[in-house]
């Protein structure tokens, strides 16, 4: 028991600080949309979309690799955590050196010849979150699950805090909306001229103020490369590296497409960067399904794992995708139906002009969490290289429909080609799943599920009520038949069982 009650605090604790920080982290977006125009936050976009691709080149697999090998029997684990955090020290002031000394010409080459200086400072910020990422990892081996939680919350804290200290209360200050006696002081501090490299900026001096936190980790460090030991580890991380650059693929490539392959004024008065700042932000929208699918990830897993050898698994294994899909789809509802009201999150009006793709993408993160759910099939018979195919499958998918969709459809043709893109990486795993590892999921109660949601979220978006108490009250009502059918017809099923 007590055992169990470890397990149960360690995956609530990392579990929770991943959820919890994601949450907090979400309020930038009205502080963002509030103190930037879209063109200005469509800079940034764009940018952390190739950063989330440099992040899987600077600690290419290693972190997983280092999991892996310091769990084999007989592992001197400090010898082994030496060994790779040299690797990765190394390796990042290679790449980090690389990116700051070619910084100009990288700018110039993504579209951004006048930023040079961003370029700089994502370079430093890389560098940092791949040893950063080793340390964190040995937190995890060491079973410190409070302290990993600790360190990764405060990180969050002080890059929230910075934000709301320069972007709303110096830049109120600077323009004079209060607290004008203390103008003087805030223009020795705050940079207008700077504008959405505040971003960048304070994202690096959070990182930078990440490294005290593990001192105890480094202080026992001892610099070494071992290539005998190291060679069989890279072996191992190399795939998942590839695998980490398919997902990435599929996450984050149509912001980079949006911008190049989005015909000029194809949304009139509107430049390119303002249209991907509008997607960008309004994608952020999702974060509720995600939420919900991150929690559901650090539960299920482990979960999965320990009931694979239980004769009746499968049929739970039914069970928990069926109500995982019945959750999601409520989430898919009530945020669709109420989206006026999490529109306001995004401060500027023009942002809300994308808010069609919400719903879209909503959905998209839904069929995300059903392969998730499905994933398990290939984990649990060791073919986890199908995982790899089914991630190049779907990253294939995305490059080719948004070169195809967005001169035609815009930013919605990035929305369905996310849709596209998760639906049919379910559809491929569901049907390899039922050859090498057989699951009865209920499929058209599943598919009755989310079909009835799209059809009430149709309802809510496409039925005109000019008054805002009845328009709310119905749409609420929509999102309480939809509970009402599944309290009903779920309490049927249990009763007959």
């Amino acid at each position: 028991m007590s055992i169990a009650k470890k397990l149960v605090g360690q995956t609530a604790a990392y579990g929770l600080s991943s959820i919890v920080g994601r949450a907090i982290t979400y309020l930038l977006v009205p502080i963002y949309t509030a103190a930037f125009a879209p063109a200005e936050l469509g800079v940034q976009v764009v940018l952390y979309a190739y950063v989330a691709f440099f992040n899987v080149l600077f600690t290419y697999g290693m972190e997983t690799a280092y999991f892996r090998f310091a769990n084999k029997s007989g592992t001197d684990q400090q010898r082994l955590y030496n060994h790779v955090l040299s690797l990765l020290l190394t390796s990042s002031v290679v790449f980090s050196g690389l990116l700051l000394l070619f910084s100009n010409q990288i700018a110039a080459w993504v579209g951004y010849p006048e930023y040079p200086h961003f370029v700089r400072w994502l370079a430093l910020i890389l560098g940092i979150d791949a040893i950063a990422a080793i340390a964190f990892a040995r937190l995890r081996l060491e079973n410190k699950a409070i302290r990993f939680a600790t360190i990764r919350l405060s990180n969050i804290l002080i890059t929230v805090g910075a934000n709301i200290f320069f972007l709303i209360l110096c830049r109120n200050i600077y323009q004079g909306k209060y607290l004008q006696e203390l103008k003087p002081l805030v223009e020795y501090i705050y940079n207008p001229e700077l504008g959405v490299g505040y971003i960048f900026l304070i994202n690096l001096a959070a990182n930078c103020l990440l490294l005290p936190f593990f001192w105890r980790q480094f202080k026992t460090f001892r610099f070494g490369i071992d290539k005998e030991l190291l060679k069989p580890m890279l072996v191992y991380a190399y795939p998942l590296m590839f695998m980490g650059l398919a997902g990435m693929v599929n996450e984050v490539i149509d912001r980079i497409l949006l911008r190049s392959y989005l015909p000029e004024s194809f949304y009139p008065n509107m430049s390119n960067d303002a249209v991907v700042g509008i997607y960008g932000n309004c994608y952020k929208l999702a974060i509720f399904m995600s939420l919900a699918i991150q929690a559901f990830r650090y539960a299920a897993e482990p979960f999965f794992f320990s009931q694979a050898s239980d004769k009746n698994s499968p049929q739970t294994f039914a069970l928990i995708m069926k109500w995982f899909v019945i959750v999601c789809a409520f989430i898919f509802l009530f945020v669709s139906a109420n989206l006026e009201d999490f529109a306001l999150l995004l401060r500027r009006p023009e942002y809300r002009t994308g808010l069609a793709i919400v719903p879209i993408l909503l959905m998209a993160n839904l069929f995300l969490g059903v392969y998730y759910n499905l994933s398990i099939w290939f984990k649990l018979t060791d073919k986890t290289r199908f995982g790899t195919y089914i991630s190049f499958g779907g990253a294939g998918i995305t490059i080719l429909l948004n070169l195809l969709l967005i001169p035609v459809l815009g930013y919605m043709g990035s929305a369905w080609t996310t849709l596209v893109c998760y639906f049919s990486m379910a559809l491929a795993s569901y049907l390899l799943g039922q050859r090498h590892y057989p699951i009865p999921y209920p499929v058209k109660t599943i598919a009755a599920y989310i079909l009835f949601a799209v059809v009430l979220v149709v309802a809510a978006l496409y039925v005109p009520i000019d008054n805002f108490w009845l328009r709310h009250a119905y749409k609420l009502g929509l999102c309480a038949i939809f509970a009402a059918v599944v309290l009903l017809r779920e309490r049927l099923y249990f009763f007959n069982r």
